[in-house]
């Protein structure tokens, strides 16, 4: 089991296949997302690692947690999570995950919070059918209709569906299959839609109802500081200069 990573949506696009079919993906951005801190077997009872991505302004962060990213040698991050791994799969403190850690026809499963909708109605909330157009029904057509029993059951049952706060749940996506990676940008393309609103954070990691393709890296796909990122942005750019 390797890690996952947090990475940014940045909305939906569609690209076209060799056979020129389209295909709609949406495209989440995988911006310095490192590892911050390890959860090991003999401290915590547990094996996982800490992610961070995005830059917090410091005025945000507590002193402790400024130590703490002060002992990981990281800039202060603005979203953390947990990933559980294998005793096999740790990446070390401070490595840069990079967007290839998935590799292309791979399947992933996407975590996000959903876009909030405020107070809705039973139609729009649970897809009720609604009450007749005519035939003796006044204004209420948008209605839920009748909610409970009259002597028996005498009551409303728990966990009846009703109007009320629709959105902002956590919500996973399984099985998305990975169409494109770009390592320079950070991009990872997925088909299909992904809950959340554009700007919000995803948890992506590998489907845990399909199998790891033999080409994924392990324990993942990484850089250290200083691992010659810039590096890889003057090498394509050469090759881009030979090409033209």
């Amino acid at each position: 089991m390797r890690s996952g990573v947090i990475a940014q949506k940045l909305g939906m696009t569609r690209i076209f296949t060799d056979a020129g079919e389209h295909v709609p993906v949406t495209v989440l951005k995988v911006d310095n997302c490192q590892v911050v801190a390890h959860r090991t077997e003999e401290k915590n009872g547990y094996t996982a690692l800490q992610v961070g991505v995005g830059k917090a302004k410091v005025k945000n962060v507590s002193k402790a947690e400024r130590g703490r990213f002060a002992v990981a040698k990281v800039e202060p991050k603005m979203k953390l999570a947990e990933f559980r791994v294998d005793s096999q799969a740790v990446i070390p403190v401070g490595a840069e995950i990079t967007a290839d850690h998935f590799v292309v026809g791979q399947f992933v499963d996407v975590t996000g919070t959903t876009t909030g909708k405020g107070f809705a109605g039973g139609m729009k909330r649970w897809n009720f059918g609604g009450l007749r157009a005519t035939h003796g029904v006044s204004v209420s057509h948008r209605s839920i209709g009748s909610t409970g029993g009259r002597q028996d059951p005498g009551k409303t049952f728990k966990n009846k569906k009703m109007p009320g706060h629709l959105g902002v749940d956590r919500v996973t996506t399984q099985n998305l299959r990975v169409v494109q990676t770009d390592v320079i940008r950070g991009l990872i393309l997925v088909e299909g839609a992904v809950p959340g609103v554009k700007g919000g954070w995803i948890f992506v990691r590998d489907a845990v109802k399909r199998a790891l393709p033999k080409d994924a890296p392990q324990p993942g796909k990484f850089r250290m500081p200083g691992d010659g990122a810039e590096t890889v942005v003057e090498t394509v750019a050469a090759e881009g200069q030979e090409n033209a």
